[in-house]
């Protein structure tokens, strides 16, 4: 068990929970009766995991894309938490560099900055050049981090075995989110996986409809170099992408002009990337997107990707398209189209809490209001009337949200509706016709053809099965659990009250009656069972709360 262990690490979690104040935990790890789950303020997780150390600044980071299971308050303080640590001495990178390669370092680069250009919690980035003179960028994995990990990872699911046996945790599946999150650290540890990510990307976006694919990079990766802890891609030079100076000496465009080209290339690559390769960079904040010198924007760090099936990415279309609508209806029945189906929902209260939502945004320019947000606020409505919403939500919200922020930074102009509605025009065509149109016409007629020759021959089976009465329905109507309990609760209750009334009545009757001392003896414990039969009754009813 969690708390009989004492390994320093465990001891220090402890420390780091008590000294920040978070008192639901303090009495779960003192084994102090506990209440209802509470969280820490935003501010109080914040401290925690940046005093836990890098891997739970990681693990805050990975709770900043889950919108769906935190409040905005929580994902916008998460969202503020950096990596960022002091880089390992190039002695101890050396070493593992060596250990990598498969021949020597001295023949495989001409040379190596020691000085790292970046250091994370993972790994951290050295600028080098091979021996035919290409630049290139090494991402190196600090060494003895694969440990760390793993031994924090036990912790945390040694926490969330703790808070699973509360009802919180089971309502909310703690224990599968922990094991959500502990795959994705473990997944950073293998650079093979990035590596592969990051080509997949590059191969999507080297063809679109949509922009010129000329005016978009993503690094080109190395594999004859690359192994699980060292990642060697192509050095891109340029700067982040708020960082860039435009001016008209550059390359002789208007600096407007060309932030607005710009903006619109990035919503153009990221929603290809959302709704229709289904594949996208899921961290797209300012640090990785770059501005290179030759006027071109570069995607780093494909670490974080999502994934979106075909059927969602038609839902996500149309929701949308109902925000811009400011549809609540439609929002609604998106979200239970998103949700699991097995789970009860009541559609109006729903209706109405996004009604309620959305009317505030009646009045307001379209161009002024903030859609990150109002996907924001939705996942929010929908976390409040219990509906679990899958976990790639989270991070289709995160990136819409930093893409539009950066979008507004870099670009104060914006106009969020002007930029995807030619956007969401040609994606509702797609969806109507596909890519192919004349293949499309040529499924429907085959499907029309088909149904053509099984119609008279249904119809027929369905009236002969009517006349000769051997017609069947299967109805199966949900939300009746909670009923049939009801119903069986009330009628136990009305028979054991018919029972604790006819011992009342047998034993005055027999009281009344008595001769002997046999009879009298039979009446008092007829009175004693039907009284302590009739205190349960009360009791019973007084704690299930519904004596009113």
């Amino acid at each position: 068990m969690f708390l009989t262990q004492t390994v320093p690490r465990q001891r220090e979690i402890i420390e780091v929970v008590l000294r920040n104040g978070w008192d639901y935990m303090r009495r779960l790890l003192t084994g102090g009766k506990a209440d209802e789950p509470q969280l820490p303020t935003p501010a109080v997780l914040k401290n925690i995991l940046v005093d836990l150390g890098p891997v739970y600044v990681k693990l805050g980071q990975l709770l900043s894309t889950r919108p769906d299971l935190l409040s905005a308050g929580y994902i916008e303080e998460l969202s503020t938490l950096q990596d960022e640590v002091p880089p390992v001495p190039w002695t101890e990178i050396e070493i593992l560099l060596r250990q990598q390669l498969k021949a020597p370092l001295e023949q495989t680069f001409r040379t190596v900055n020691p000085v790292p250009v970046a250091a994370g919690s993972i790994a951290q980035t050295h600028r080098a050049t091979l021996i035919d003179g290409r630049e290139v960028a090494l991402k190196v994995q600090r060494p003895g981090i694969d440990l760390t990990v793993a031994q924090d990872i036990a912790l945390i699911q040694g926490i969330a075995d703790l808070v699973a046996r509360t009802d919180f945790g089971r309502n909310n599946e703690i224990k599968s989110i922990a094991e959500e999150f502990t795959k994705a650290l473990e997944a950073e540890l293998d650079f093979t996986r990035e590596a592969g990510y990051t080509d997949q990307l590059r191969r999507n976006l080297s063809k679109s409809k949509w922009y010129d694919p000329q005016q978009i990079v993503v690094a080109q990766i190395y594999w004859e170099l690359t192994t699980e802890k060292l990642m060697v891609m192509e050095w891109l030079e340029g700067v982040p992408i708020l960082s860039a100076r435009l001016n008209s000496n550059n390359n002789g465009k208007d600096p407007v002009t060309e932030r607005k080209a710009i903006t619109s290339l990035l919503f153009r690559v990221f929603f290809q990337q959302l709704y229709i390769d289904g594949f996208f960079h899921a961290d797209p904040h300012p640090g990785n997107l770059f501005y290179l010198t030759d006027g071109r924007i570069a995607l780093l760090d494909c670490g974080m990707v999502g994934r979106l099936d075909p059927r969602t990415q038609q839902i996500l279309t149309e929701m949308l398209l109902a925000i811009v609508d400011l549809d609540a209806q439609r929002c609604a029945q998106l979200t239970l189209q998103l949700a699991d189906s097995s789970q009860p929902v009541i559609l109006a209260r729903l209706e109405n809490d996004y009604d309620r939502m959305l009317r505030k945004y009646l009045n307001v320019n379209l161009s002024e209001i903030n859609f990150s947000q109002v996907i924001y606020e939705i996942l929010q409505v929908a976390r409040n009337n219990k509906i679990r919403l899958p976990s790639n939500m989270g991070l289709y919200a995160k990136t819409l949200a930093n893409l539009e922020g950066l979008a507004r930074g870099f670009n104060p102009e914006l106009n969020f509706v002007e930029e995807i509605q030619p956007l969401l025009t040609d994606l509702f065509r797609r969806q109507l016709v596909g890519e192919n149109p004349v293949r499309s016409l040529l499924r429907t007629a085959l499907d029309i053809k088909s149904l053509s020759l099984q119609s008279p021959r249904q119809i027929e089976l369905l009236l002969d099965r009517v006349t000769s009465e051997t017609l069947q329905w299967n109805l199966s109507l949900r939300g009746l659990d909670g009923m049939r309990r009801t119903v069986d609760d009330a009628a136990n209750r009305l028979s054991f009250s018919i029972l604790v009334g006819s011992l009342i009545m047998g034993a005055a009757i027999i009281s009344n009656h008595a001769q002997t001392s046999q009879l009298s003896f039979l009446s008092t414990v007829l009175f004693a069972v039907a009284s302590l039969l009739g205190l349960w009754l009360i009791v019973s009813i007084l704690r299930s709360g519904r004596l009113k």
